[in-house]
């Protein structure tokens, strides 16, 4: 009898936990990642001041919640017993403390690993040692994982390797709901094994890309031959497995992931920073900052906190946006939203100005997958809002001409 009631009690808390595990990231999570500024080079301090930051600079409020540290938090070698170690000079007091002054923000705390023996930095990661890492996540009070792929075994055939991901990363998302804490588990295998086929049971988001570049049109390319590997820019990122052909994968507690944002680093102009966070919001992909909190611009900020622009990305409806059409170098590209609304973005993709007239009476546009259409004419009538500008442009009884900048962005928000 008493077995019995104890392995009623541990379905009881299994199944409790699994609905708490499926109830995160209802929409695509937002925070911050050391990764993009600092690579390994993270602190105990650097967490202070970026959970600092986040109160200050007002991002708690705007929805940033997750605080994540990336790769190069631990020591190079397990402890005798197979444990993880936080490396003893960056974190002296040990990760639960950094945790602590997290959560004591209001904030959550996120760590780095790797479904491979070693990290990409180097570092022991977690293959054979999954379930007992996890156990030390719960312990600190880990509330997100990264879960990168480098030093994996490579395998013969594109179907093997699907497989074997799928396999490496349920192990590890078994393991997160075994030791009963729910954790966010962000999947980051660059998009290679196809993880918008399996993978929204196993984690929250995966990666559909490779790393991003803080560039709006370059693909650059890192290391020597025969190791050479390459890093890329917004647009290659948004034509790499043509993002919007993945919609379908994405929805409630299960996003694709274009990696984290560059707003706010060297190498984007001010047209491209604000483009670069307004396709990341319309395309329902997690809005991770990547940038240095403790030395940002007031331009910067004002990108990061825009509520309208936010919204879209936070939108209950869940719907991922797609690329509507093409018009010499402007892109149109369109999100069903809740309550019957709709956003519009129109991109120069061009390194030159343009003008642009979208001619409301001569559009229709359909969205199969979300059984919506969107038309106008005098019984269907549209006001229309700037959300770069947070102003209203009137409505869609007459045409809309827009001057571009290069690489400029006109965000709309369509209300009836």
């Amino acid at each position: 009898m008493k077995k019995l009631l104890l392995a009623a009690l541990l379905l009881m808390c299994a199944n409790g936990y699994a609905q708490k595990f499926a109830g995160l990231a209802k929409t695509p999570q937002m925070g911050w990642n050391s990764w993009n500024t600092f690579a390994v080079n993270i602190s105990e301090q650097l967490v202070k001041d970026v959970a600092d930051a986040f109160i200050a600079l007002g991002l708690k409020d705007a929805g940033y919640e997750y605080l994540v540290l990336d790769d190069g938090w631990m020591a190079m070698e397990r402890d005798a017993s197979g444990n993880l170690v936080p490396h003893p000079d960056k974190f002296p007091n040990g990760i639960k403390a950094a945790a602590d002054y997290v959560h004591a923000k209001g904030l959550k705390f996120g760590i780095y690993n790797c479904a491979g023996w070693r990290t990409c930095g180097g570092y022991p990661g977690s293959k054979g040692h999954e379930y007992q890492d996890a156990l030390k996540y719960a312990e600190w009070g880990v509330d997100y994982l990264k879960y990168d792929w480098c030093n994996t075994a490579s395998m013969s055939s594109d179907a093997d390797k699907e497989t074997y991901a799928a396999e490496a990363y349920t192990v590890m998302s078994d393991a997160l709901r075994a030791a009963g804490r729910p954790v966010l588990f962000s999947l980051c295998e660059w998009g290679s094994t196809n993880p918008w086929k399996w993978a929204a049971p196993v984690g929250h988001s995966w990666r559909t890309t490779g790393d991003i570049h803080p560039c709006f049109d370059c693909v650059k390319p890192h290391g020597d031959a025969p190791s050479v590997w390459y890093s890329w820019g917004v647009i290659p990122i948004l034509n790499m497995r043509n993002q919007d052909s993945l919609r379908r994968a994405a929805g409630s507690g299960r996003w694709n992931d274009m990696d984290m944002l560059e707003v706010g680093n060297e190498g984007l102009s001010l047209h491209e920073n604000q483009s670069h966070f307004a396709l990341w919001a319309l395309l329902s992909s997690p809005l991770m900052l990547g940038n240095d909190l403790r030395s940002i611009s007031k331009e910067t900020l004002s990108i990061i906190t825009n509520k309208e622009i936010i919204a879209l990305n936070q939108d209950t409806l869940g719907i991922q946006g797609f690329r509507y059409k093409s018009a010499d170098s402007v892109e149109v590209w369109a999100k069903p939203l809740a309550e019957g609304q709709w956003a519009l973005l129109l991109l120069n993709r061009a390194t030159t100005p343009t003008t642009f007239t979208f001619d409301w009476a001569a559009e229709k546009i359909t969205d199969s997958f979300a059984q919506r259409e969107l038309s106008f004419g005098k019984n269907s009538v549209w006001k229309v809002r700037d959300l770069h500008a947070g102003k209203d442009l009137g409505n869609t009884t007459k045409a809309l001409k827009s001057a571009l900048a290069p690489h400029q962005s006109l965000v709309l928000r369509l209300t009836k």
